[in-house]
C-alpha cells in the first residue's frame, strides 16, 4: 500500500499528524475474536443472554451461521424469485443451484446431485422409492434401527400407499448396526441397505461392511450421513454407497423452531433417470455462452401418476441457497475446523460428565463424532426441565421417540458454539440432577 501511494515508511504516511497525538504503544485491547464470539459477546453487553445454550441435537444441530448469509439471501432477487423454469430470465438462481449441487456431489462423494428435498427424512424416503425403481422386481428395504427413529416414520408414511415391505435390522449392545443381524434380513428381494452414520446415538457405522452386505445380494446402499462429518470422515462414495442423503440444516439454516430445513440427495451417474426432484445442468447456447437450465426434471410426472419415479416437484430454493453462501463462506478448512471443534468439544464434554457425574455413557465401546447418549437414573424430562431454569437445554430424551429400543436416556450434541464454560455450566446442571 505504501509503494502504490509513493510512501516511503509508515512514518511518512503519518507525517501530516502532530508526533504528540500519534500512539506510541498498541491499544490495550483483548485477543481478537471469531464473528460467533464477537456476536455472544455484544448479546451478553446488551442483557440479550435469555437464549438457552443448546446442547440437543437428534438431527438438528446449533451450528453457527455467518452474518453474511443471511444478509445475501434476503437480496430480493434471491428472495422473492419465482420456480425456475424461464431459464432465460433466471440465470442467477439456476446457477447458485447448480453450485450447490456441485458441492454435495463433492462432499457425498458421488456423481449428480439433485436441487434439494424438503429435508433429511423425505430424502431418506424417496431414495428407498428410487432404489425400488432402479432394482424393478425387488421392493424389500432393510433399514437399520439406529437410523434416526423420525426419518423412519416418514418413510412407514410413504409406504402407506407403497406397500414396499419394510424390515428393521436389529443393532449390537455397542449401539453399532448387528452386520450378522443385517445379513440375515437381506436378501434377493431386497432393493436397498439402509444405514445411517453418525447414526441416531452419534455413533459412526461402518458404511463399507453394510455396503459389503447390500451388494454381495445384489442390494443397492442408501447411506444417511450428517453432513458436517463428510469434513473428517470418509465420504459415502468412497465407503461404495449408492445412494446418499442428509439433512442439511447445519450449512447455515438456523434451528427454527424445526423448519424450514433442507434435503440433500445425491446418487451415482448411472442412477441419474430415476432420481426424484429437479437437477440444474449447464450448457452453451447459440453464441458459445455458459448457461443453466432444468434438465431431466420430474415435475410433469404427476401426469404419470403411481408410475412416476417421484411426485416430488419442488425443492427448498432459499434453504440450498443458504447453505451454498455457508460452504463457499467458510471453504475446505473453514467446514473442516466447525467439524474437528464439534467432535473436540464433544469428546471434551463426554470425559468430564463420564468422569465427574454418576451418568454413565449408553454406547462406551463405540467411537461417535459430536453427539453422544447417557443414562439416567431419573426420567430425562426431568433432566432437561431443570437445566431450562439455568439457561441451559441439556439435550434431548430420549423417551420422547416410541420407535428405538431404549426406554429413555439423554442425548447430548455439541458443536463449534459450545465452549468449556458452556460445558461447565451442563456439569453443574448434570451434578444437581
Amino acid at each position: 500500500m505504501l509503494r502504490t501511494i509513493g510512501a516511503s515508511s509508515e512514518d511518512d504516511l503519518f507525517a501530516d499528524i502532530p508526533e504528540k497525538l500519534r500512539l506510541k504503544a498498541p491499544l490495550d485491547l483483548p485477543p481478537a475474536l471469531s464473528e460467533w464470539e464477537a456476536v455472544r459477546t455484544l448479546q451478553q453487553l446488551a442483557g440479550e443472554s435469555r437464549q438457552l445454550i443448546c446442547f440437543a441435537g437428534a438431527g438438528y444441530y446449533d451450528h453457527y451461521v455467518p452474518a453474511v448469509v443471511d444478509h445475501l439471501i434476503r437480496r430480493s432477487e434471491f428472495y422473492t424469485a419465482y420456480t425456475p423454469y424461464q431459464a432465460e430470465v433466471s440465470q442467477g438462481t439456476l446457477q447458485s443451484i447448480y453450485e450447490f449441487q456441485s458441492m454435495v456431489c463433492e462432499l457425498m462423494g458421488l456423481d449428480v446431485a439433485n436441487a434439494s428435498m424438503y429435508d433429511g427424512a423425505s430424502a431418506m424416503a424417496e431414495a428407498a422409492v428410487m432404489a425400488r425403481a432402479i432394482q424393478k422386481k425387488r421392493d424389500k428395504i432393510v433399514v437399520s434401527i439406529t437410523a434416526n427413529p423420525h426419518y423412519r416414520q416418514v418413510l412407514a408414511t410413504y409406504n402407506l400407499g407403497l406397500q414396499m415391505p419394510v424390515e428393521i435390522a436389529p443393532r449390537t449392545a455397542s449401539g453399532l448396526t448387528d452386520p450378522d443381524g443385517l445379513r440375515d434380513l437381506v436378501d434377493d428381494k431386497t432393493a436397498a441397505v439402509i444405514v445411517q452414520s453418525p447414526n441416531f446415538y452419534g455413533l459412526i457405522e461402518d458404511f463399507e461392511g453394510a455396503a459389503g452386505i447390500a451388494h454381495d445380494a445384489g442390494a443397492l446402499l442408501i447411506a444417511v450421513v450428517d453432513p458436517v462429518s463428510l469434513a473428517l470422515l470418509k465420504s459415502p462414495g468412497e465407503c461404495g454407497a449408492d445412494i446418499a442423503v442428509a439433512e442439511g440444516q447445519p450449512f447455515g439454516i438456523p434451528l427454527s423452531y424445526g423448519g424450514p430445513v433442507l434435503g440433500l440427495f445425491a446418487a451415482r451417474q448411472r442412477h441419474i433417470r430415476q432420481m426424484p426432484g429437479r437437477i440444474v445442468g449447464v450448457t452453451e447456447d447459440v453464441d458459445g455462452e455458459r448457461g443453466f437450465v432444468l434438465t431431466l426434471q420430474t415435475r410433469e410426472q404427476h401426469i404419470r401418476r403411481e408410475k412416476a419415479t417421484s411426485n416430488i416437484c419442488t425443492n427448498q430454493g432459499l434453504c440450498a441457497l443458504a447453505a451454498t453462501i455457508y460452504l463457499s463462506t467458510l471453504g475446505r478448512d473453514g467446514l473442516r475446523q466447525v467439524a474437528e471443534t464439534s467432535a473436540q468439544i464433544a469428546h471434551y464434554a463426554y470425559d468430564r460428565i463420564v468422569g465427574e457425574t454418576e451418568l454413565e455413557p449408553m454406547f462406551p465401546d463405540a467411537p461417535f463424532f459430536r453427539e453422544f447418549a447417557l443414562k439416567t437414573k431419573r426420567p430425562a424430562r426431568e433432566i432437561i426441565g431443570r437445566g431450562a431454569e439455568r439457561g441451559i437445554l441439556a439435550g434431548v430424551a430420549l423417551s420422547r421417540f416410541p420407535h428405538i429400543d431404549v426406554d429413555d436416556g439423554l442425548l447430548i450434541a455439541l458443536t463449534e458454539k459450545r465452549s468449556k464454560d458452556d460445558v461447565e455450566l451442563l456439569l453443574d446442571v448434570l451434578k444437581e440432577a
